[in-house]
């Protein structure tokens, strides 16, 4: 790993336009990050063999948008990450969901429901980046979703009210197979280098869009690959199309302070010299990354342990960390 490679040619694709409207509105919160748990399958419609559109024959069309937080899927269960809000892009917090999946034509698969994410950060932790952005992201969804089959996967998003009724909304759909290129959980992480502190005479305004920069600059990813866990994430807080980027930023230096020596933290920006207009940096041609933020852990083997694509919370950071350990035969920090 002596030779930096040579970028191959890529251009980096932005989410779907309606995951910038994800951004959250409401106060901040000096309370770390927090999950609300799944509500039960059982309180959702049953598939019986039906159809998306008989499903949604059965509900009331919603008022609330539901928005993707990623464009790569591959065959089989992937976690599934959206944000829930309203028309006048307020963030819902506290929706039952489930997410219903089929291929075109075809029979219903799920219901997959969702638990529900804060993307809140200690005060020490909260970067201005994303407390003076009106429109950072602050909660999101996640399920885990079958799509035994590549192509595309129509997605029907089933919102259960407290008086036990259920009003619909059609997703944008899921590709199965496109981006094929990402690096997948087993593979072997892509050999380059991470610039440091040092490379950029301590200006860390070079290689971090945050306001102040993170901590996560501090090694060379080549020097510590295949030799102890790495979270190795891919974000550009100023420049974020999706606007979680600063917020998941801020976890992992949360995360960071509280597990140091668990791992070797490295925050990679996106672009350029930060500018969108000279495209993406070699490091996320080197990974085919389409779109941001992403999230790699990879164990001390060098190989890929989780991969998360857009937001992620506190807890799930800690599980991958948790699980890239247990794969390399180290003992975590208690939690």
């Amino acid at each position: 790993m002596s030779e930096r490679k040579r970028p191959r040619a890529l251009a980096l694709l932005a989410l779907p336009l309606t995951l910038a409207l994800i951004a959250g509105c409401g106060g901040d919160s000096d309370s770390s990050s927090a999950t609300t748990a799944a509500p039960s399958a059982d309180d959702f419609p049953a598939t019986d063999g039906k159809t998306l559109q008989e499903l949604a024959s059965e509900a009331t069309q919603s008022d609330l948008v539901v928005a993707p937080t990623q464009q790569v899927f591959r065959e089989g269960k992937n976690r599934y990450g959206f944000g829930v809000f309203t028309v006048d892009h307020g963030t819902v917090s506290d929706a039952q969901v489930a997410i219903y999946a089929a291929q075109p034509n075809g029979k219903a698969e799920g219901p997959y429901p969702a638990e529900a994410h804060s993307l809140s950060t200690p005060g020490a932790f909260a970067s201005k980046t994303t407390t003076q952005d009106p429109d950072a992201a602050k909660y999101f969804y996640t399920t885990e979703v079958d799509m035994p089959g590549k192509g595309e996967w129509q997605i029907l998003a089933m919102i259960r009210s407290d008086d036990g009724s259920y009003s619909y909304t059609r997703v944008p759909s899921a590709v199965v197979g496109k981006n094929a290129g990402v690096p997948a959980v087993g593979d072997k992480a892509p050999a380059m280098h991470t610039e440091t502190a040092e490379d950029v005479g301590g200006d860390l305004t070079k290689i971090d869009t945050r306001q102040p920069p993170s901590s996560m600059h501090d090694v060379d990813y080549a020097d510590v690959l295949g030799k102890k866990p790495v979270v190795l994430l891919f974000a550009t807080p100023a420049l974020c199309t999706s606007r979680v980027c600063g917020p998941v930023v801020d976890i992992a230096e949360e995360v960071k302070n509280e597990r140091p020596d668990d791992a070797a933290y490295i925050h990679q920006e996106i672009y350029v010299d930060n500018d969108p207009n000279k495209g993406p940096r070699p490091q996320v041609q080197d990974f085919s990354l389409p779109s941001e933020p992403w999230l790699f852990v990879i164990d001390s083997d060098g190989k890929i342990s989780t991969v998360i694509e857009g937001a992620f919370s506190k807890s799930e950071l800690e599980d991958a960390i948790d699980k890239a350990d247990a794969d390399s035969g180290v003992q975590p920090t208690s939690n």
